[in-house]
């Protein structure tokens, strides 16, 4: 069941596809009070109960005990004190011995989740803005909430099934030579790569929608020579287009009144990597037209996939506020007492990003001039859906490859996203397998983590355990920052090894595409907490480190430095799977219960259910080159039993479930251990 309640006179946000009369209140489990514009909701806890949900958020899967807000950010230090990242995903799950309910905000303004951070027994949920629809739903379980949220909000996005291939990243890259060169060295030495993303160092000066001509050939030849080695290009597009006349996307942008306004009715600029920068009005229908159209050039030059940046929207300064910092720098100059230069660093410190500039200009929404930060989590959810609305008009035949920076509930329908400027910390391998499945509790199932951290120099043993984790995420891309350590993969002694785990992720590709595709065809979850499969269990359900995989596998991976193994919890009776490479695999059958798993540097598990198999194909160095007809099937059984292989062209964007599902029928008789029920059982469709 799904109830709505309205509070003032919401924006249209794009997030909801459901329509549902408005209910008066009260607000169910819920007291109600107002202050000024804010709206607060108010709800004490039980001791037992636990919240999931937020999405991309900092610390725990249960979210419990801690202070966030839905405020998205340019934020590149990602510690647990952060009460806001990139996105705002405004979907929060009440699960106790005595509830079951969730709710969602719709309300693209600054929200406060103080989700028992004064008080412990206490939640209280701020509302800003005060204008906003709350939507509860109630269902008899876990999953049917996640089901519901999705009825209510739309159909996860699809990926082309190339995209889940592995993508080589790094700013720097340059020019030509230093691409061909990374291919080269993947082919090489046979280390599967499908994908090599651009970032900004492809742009003349940093400027959108431009080419490098001095150290690139034009585009279309070099997709196409990259296609011949079964690459994809897959370039960086950001949100602010230069102030620069003559500069195509500024002068049409110009002439179509498409940039966001000061009150004076002027344009709002503030610097971002290409200098003083415009930003387009992407709340009105016509400007996300005009700006998606300039995605076309590139399409028509055969980019088949775009990540999108700096959409929160981040800004360096504004014109403004840089003259305001230079003022209290020459009011302090000459003090030389100890507080004024405390002063002085916050002066600098607080150019970018600030509050004041995102309350200082103006979108139109709903028909009406509104301040931006009362719209302002919109502002990159609206960048992804102009880029998708375009491809769906230039491309309509096929899927076109999307994540994006910044996001809001709706942005979750247009493309995926990664989860922003990680660092190589360990804390960061534990953080990303904690925001997996609240990502996909709000319905971005395409997502991922800079694999070796982006920030940061990373470690030959940190990189190892950060792609064994990526081995599973759908986006597995490898991505590093200008000025720090070199990493990819042929650059270190461990290489083969690392070569290794990325024949695993593609001989495990077919199985894993099929898993993501019934999951996200059927409004399910690719990534659960335990807790979703196990709800009676108190210790799976406060299980941090372990999470559930499509519809019978769990993954538990290392996230300790200098750790040779790790404790992991069984909800029930489960086979390990300890991976080396597609052909070096122990199986081993577990009770349910506490066992410590011995993991070498090169080895990671993976936990299967009872009668659901794992299926491996042989392996190639592209998806194109995997035989998806040919597989090993990893089980272990007591029955006979069968399971639903999803398989299709990984192109049509509108395909069905039914349609391309081979039932397999498995059973115990083909064991390779006599009497044990664990099997290696060959397969040919």
């Amino acid at each position: 069941m799904i109830r709505k309640f309205t509070f003032g006179t919401p924006v249209t946000t794009d997030a909801v596809v459901l329509s549902l009369p408005a209910e008066t209140e009260p607000v169910p489990f819920f007291s109600v009070s107002r202050s000024g514009e804010q709206v607060t909701l108010t709800r004490k806890m039980a001791d037992e109960d636990c919240l999931f949900g937020l999405g991309e958020s900092v610390r725990g899967i249960n979210k419990r005990g801690n202070l966030y807000r839905s405020w998205n950010s340019d934020i590149f230090n990602h510690t647990e004190s952060v009460d806001s990242l990139y996105a705002s995903h405004n979907f929060l799950v009440f699960f106790g011995p005595d509830c079951l309910f969730g709710i969602y905000l719709d309300d693209p303004g600054r929200i406060t989740w103080d989700l028992g951070f004064t008080r412990m027994d206490t939640a209280v949920i701020t509302s800003e803005n005060g204008q906003l629809d709350l939507y509860l739903l109630e269902e008899s379980s876990l999953t049917e909430l996640a089901r519901a949220f999705r009825r209510l909000t739309g159909r996860s996005y699809l990926p082309p099934r190339w995209a889940f291939g592995y993508i080589q990243s790094r700013w720097g890259y340059a020019g030509e030579d230093e691409f061909r060169a990374v291919v080269e060295e993947h082919r090489k030495r046979g280390i599967p790569l499908d994908a090599v993303c651009l970032d900004i160092d492809y742009m003349e000066d940093y400027k959108n929608f431009t080419w490098r001509k001095d150290t690139f050939p034009p585009l279309d030849q070099f997709t196409g020579s990259m296609r011949q080695e079964h690459i994809r290009l897959i370039p960086i597009i950001d949100a602010g287009i230069l102030c620069q006349e003559g500069y195509p996307p500024y002068d049409s942008g110009k002439a179509g009144n498409c940039f966001c306004k000061k009150e004076d009715g002027s344009d709002f600029t503030a610097a971002v990597w290409p200098g003083f920068c415009v930003f387009p009005d992407l709340l009105r229908e016509e400007v996300r037209r005009w700006f998606g159209d300039l995605y076309r050039p590139l399409l028509e030059a055969g980019v088949e996939g775009f990540w999108n940046d700096m959409n929160e929207p981040a800004l360096f300064y504004t014109p403004e506020r840089l003259e305001e910092a230079f003022r209290r720098a020459e009011e302090i100059r000459g003090s030389g007492d100890y507080e004024s230069l405390w002063f002085l660093k916050d002066a600098f410190n607080s150019l970018p990003n600030n509050p004041e500039d995102y309350r200082s200009f103006y979108q139109e929404a709903d028909g009406r001039l509104m301040r931006h930060d009362k719209v302002h989590n919109l502002y990159g959810a609206s960048m992804t859906r102009a880029a998708a609305e375009a491809f769906r008009r230039i491309v309509p035949e096929k899927r076109v490859l999307l994540f994006s920076r910044s996001s809001f509930v709706g942005a979750h329908r247009n493309g995926g996203i990664w989860t922003g400027d990680n660092f190589s910390w360990w804390s960061h391998l534990k953080l990303v397998l904690q925001m997996l499945p609240n990502l996909n509790l709000c319905g971005f199932l395409f997502s991922g983590c800079d694999l070796g951290g982006f920030g940061c120099n990373t470690t030959e043993d940190l990189l190892a355990r950060f792609l064994q984790i990526g081995v599973f995420t759908p986006l597995m891309r490898n991505h590093s920052a200008l000025h720090t350590r070199d990493q990819e993969i042929f650059r270190f002694s461990a290489w083969e090894q690392m070569k290794e785990t990325l024949r695993v992720r593609y001989a495990l590709l077919p199985f894993l595409y099929s898993e993501f595709m019934k999951a996200a065809l059927s409004d399910g979850m690719y990534f659960r907490p335990l807790a979703f499969d196990y709800p009676e269990d108190r210790r799976a359900v406060h299980t941090e480190d372990q999470l559930m995989l499509g519809e019978g596998c769990m993954i538990a991976p290392v996230l300790e430095q200098n750790a040779s193994g790790r404790f992991v919890y069984l909800p029930e009776d489960m086979l390990l799977i300890r991976f080396r490479s597609p052909e070096d695999y122990d199986l081993v059958p577990l009770e349910k219960g506490d066992h410590y798993i011995d993991l070498s540097l090169r080895e990671f598990p993976l936990f299967v259910k009872r009668n659901h198999p794992v299926l491996l194909c042989p392996g190639g160095e592209y998806t194109e080159a995997l035989d998806d007809h040919t597989f090993t099937a990893l089980y272990w059984a007591d029955r006979t039993f069968s399971f639903d292989l999803y398989r299709d062209d990984g192109q049509d964007p509108d395909p069905g479930l039914d349609s391309h599902l081979t039932r397999l029928s498995l059973s115990p008789d083909a064991s390779a251990g006599p009497g044990s029920g664990v099997a290696i059982s060959p397969l040919v469709l």
